[in-house]
């Protein structure tokens, strides 16, 4: 799906909301809401009087790394997002350009064989393209410098690397880098192996430990899952590739009873969808399962298990938006993203959230607002 608008620069977030006034909170943001074609308006917290007890919110627990580092391509500047670790122990990785605000745009990877230099003696040498297209991502060897001619650096080196000289990948639309803390939600949990998202899982961004609190003592159940998102470019949208994933037993225990009762399942952020909607099995029903996802949710696919959907604002080519379509449908999207602009919703990682519910009752294809 491709909106026909344009999102002014003005309605980017810059900084996260706790940084934006004295005795602010991740959660003062705003709440655009969708039942259908009907919106109305929020703060996010509200968010508790709009759900109800037997709800479910699948949330991901991935922690966000310190994916970004500078390197060397020979005398030539470089910044490494690290993107996906492979089981072979091979980084897919995106180079680009630095300029002090955030990075420019991707670079042209390759050619095969070219080496990247990093800080703490490791090496990157890229091997072939994650695509056939030979686009911006590339799996690339890390070899660590020391003994004769190195050896193949294990996970704990790279993450090592990324801990000591990395930092949070941002883009130029914020104003200025960010502690790593400022792009780790509430639900943030540590892997055993190292593993986390190269970027945030940012849907869950404005939740707080009382908002939690507030919402289990309320009968909503929250529902952990895994997915370790790889880099979102700023401005190429192709579909996502494939990441590694998990959903619990417990979890999808949880999905089951919710769906085999009057509660609903309410996916915060749309690697939460991509991770629930790949452990459906044939019959339709959420089991345990881990591995890699190449699901791609488009309105033809559909959802299978997912009822709502809580996210930020995507870019009017995102590909995010055809999973909006395939929750809650054309005329819905359309009718929300026109919502938003009006109101002057802020966009990005830092910006407003944007709630989809099922419609209450049948309605009318019109864009209402209240």
């Amino acid at each position: 799906m491709t909106l026909a608008v344009r999102v002014p620069a003005e309605l980017s977030a810059r900084v996260p909301a706790e940084q934006r006034g004295p005795g602010l909170d991740r959660d003062a943001v705003r709440l655009l809401v969708s039942r259908g074609t009907e919106v109305s308006h929020h703060l996010f917290r509200e968010l508790p009087g709009l759900l109800r007890a037997g709800d479910v919110l699948v949330v991901n627990t991935s922690e966000t790394l310190p994916a970004a580092v500078d390197g060397r391509i020979g005398p030539t500047r470089v910044v490494v997002h690290f993107s996906t670790r492979g089981d072979d122990g091979r980084w897919a990785v995106e180079l680009r350009n630095p300029d002090g605000r955030g990075t420019t745009r991707a670079r042209t990877g390759g050619p095969a064989g070219t080496e990247v230099r990093l800080p703490g003696g490791l090496r990157l040498l890229l091997v072939e393209p994650l695509d056939r297209a030979g686009g911006r991502l590339w799996w690339a060897r890390p070899v660590a410098e020391e003994g004769p001619g190195g050896g193949v650096a294990g996970p704990e080196r790279v993450l090592g690397v990324m801990r000591a000289y990395g930092r949070p990948i941002r883009y130029a639309y914020t104003a200025r880098d960010q502690p790593l803390s400022v792009y780790r939600t509430v639900f943030a949990l540590p892997s055993a192996d190292g593993a986390g998202s190269a970027e945030m899982p940012s849907a869950a961004r404005p939740f707080t430990t009382a908002m939690v609190t507030e919402l289990v003592s309320r009968g909503v159940q929250f529902a952990p899952v895994v997915l370790h998102t790889g880099v979102a470019s700023a401005e190429a949208h192709e579909p996502p590739y494939p990441e590694r994933f998990r959903v619990p037993d417990a979890s999808a225990r949880l999905i089951r009873a919710a769906r085999a009762g009057s509660g609903r399942v309410v996916a915060v952020g749309t690697t939460a969808v991509r991770a629930v909607e790949s452990a459906v099995d044939g019959d339709g029903v959420v089991r345990a399962r881990e591995g890699w996802t190449d699901l791609v949710v488009t309105p033809e696919r559909g959802v299978r298990v997912v009822d709502g959907l809580l996210t930020g604002l995507h870019e009017p080519e995102a590909s995010h938006l055809l999973m909006l379509e395939a929750v809650a449908g054309r005329a819905a999207v359309g009718c929300g993203y026109a919502q938003a602009l009006h109101g002057r919703y802020l966009w990005h990682e830092f910006g407003d959230v944007h709630l989809v519910l099922p419609p209450e009752e049948p309605h009318t294809e019109h864009c209402d607002s209240n």
